[in-house]
């Protein structure tokens, strides 16, 4: 069973789409971009316009192959993880996103995203469509675990913005508590400073 490990000391660069539309800009920003020390960048394929939400066909995998020519000129160990976003944007066809990212992947993508996807089944049938290389799936909610995603093939996961989200949802429960009955119960189960500086403590790297 292929294993989910946790990474330390990486970044990875949500780079949209790339911050252009045509394959040459989008190749010379990724190239910038790759100069930063950057340990992965996706690229994905929605426009932004609800009408017509995904690029086309040929212009997406172009636009990958660009990203792609770019971090191999720049011969930095940069993973790129292209995305298609259609299960966000309106699109939710299944066919037509494995179409895409088996291109996406033939066009040089190391790693294939396809965020919205939460059946098991979909995520088995997009993992066996790009095998071998390895699939990220998006977890925002309570719908799977880490070891049922292990099982499915999926060798990254990705949460958003969701620890944020957890964070706010705590935020707004101590602040209503306090406004609407005056007590404060909720920041007597907040975590201890103490605790906080040594979960969240660095250790530096030797140079």
């Amino acid at each position: 069973m292929p294993s989910l490990r946790a990474s330390t000391c990486q970044s990875n660069a949500d780079f949209e789409g790339g911050f252009a539309i045509a394959p040459e800009a989008v190749g010379v920003n990724v190239a910038s971009a790759a100069t930063t020390g950057v340990s992965g960048i996706s690229i994905e394929d929605s426009t932004g316009d609800t009408t017509d939400p995904l690029f086309e066909f040929a212009l997406s995998v172009e636009r990958v192959r660009a990203a792609r020519h770019a971090l191999d000129s720049s011969n930095r160990p940069v993973v790129l993880t292209a995305r298609s976003e259609g299960f966000i944007v309106g699109r939710p066809q299944l066919d037509q996103t494995i179409r895409r990212l088996v291109a996406y992947a033939e066009a040089g993508a190391d790693c294939l995203y396809a965020p919205g996807i939460r059946t098991s089944s979909d995520i088995v049938s997009v993992v066996r469509a790009v095998a071998p290389k390895p699939v990220n799936v998006l977890v925002g909610t309570d719908f799977t675990t880490v070891a049922e995603l292990a099982g499915l093939g999926v060798r990254r996961i990705s949460v958003g913005g969701g620890l944020a989200r957890a964070a706010w949802t705590a935020f707004l429960n101590a602040a209503i508590e306090i406004a609407e009955r005056g007590t404060f119960s909720e920041l007597a189960r907040a975590v201890p400073f103490a605790e906080l500086n040594q979960r969240l403590a660095t250790t530096e790297q030797p140079r």
